[in-house]
């Protein structure tokens, strides 16, 4: 949804060593965030319960990164129906490549079949599962935008109102 205008709900920013400090603080950032910007939504529970899985996965991402310098920071957005997500937080550049080519991946048509494959394939890189999951389960557009260096930004669209219909 390039060049769309999305108004900001919530900016939050928290340095990865008390990010990575505590696994919990995936869990406990996603459901706060879900609670405030589903207030306003026709089914506000259940558009929360569903923000904050999408969230969750994503902060388990960058959890995963083994990044202890620098900060994470998520901003939330929305443009009628779509909520937007866009997450950076640092690494490398080699783990930046591998994002790119698994972000690229998610154009293909065989989507669907690459998701089957990787949940029934135990030694499948589970940031390919997560991603691929938000595109085939909540129908994500997602894409990384250009960063700093040493930086990663995901931004990631998702039609949940549409979801509840």
């Amino acid at each position: 949804m390039a060049g769309t205008a999305f108004d900001q709900l919530l900016d939050l920013e928290m340095e990865m060593a008390t990010f990575t400090a505590d696994w919990l603080h995936c869990d406990q950032l996603s459901n706060y965030v879900a609670r405030m910007v589903s207030h306003d939504r026709r089914d506000p529970l259940r558009h929360a319960n569903l923000l904050s899985s999408a969230l969750n996965e994503l902060l388990e991402m960058s959890f995963r990164s083994d990044a202890q310098e620098g900060a994470l920071t998520c901003g939330f957005y929305r443009h009628g129906q779509i909520e937007r997500i866009e997450l950076s937080f640092p690494c490398a550049s080699q783990q930046r490549r591998y994002y790119s080519d698994l972000v690229n991946g998610l154009r293909d048509n065989g989507k669907l079949a690459s998701y089957i494959e990787v949940i029934g394939d135990e030694t499948a890189p589970i940031e390919k599962a997560v991603l691929l999951g938000l595109a085939i389960n909540y129908e994500a557009e997602i894409e990384l935008r250009a960063s700093p260096a040493d930086t990663l930004t995901f931004v990631v669209d998702l039609p949940l109102e549409r979801l509840l219909n």
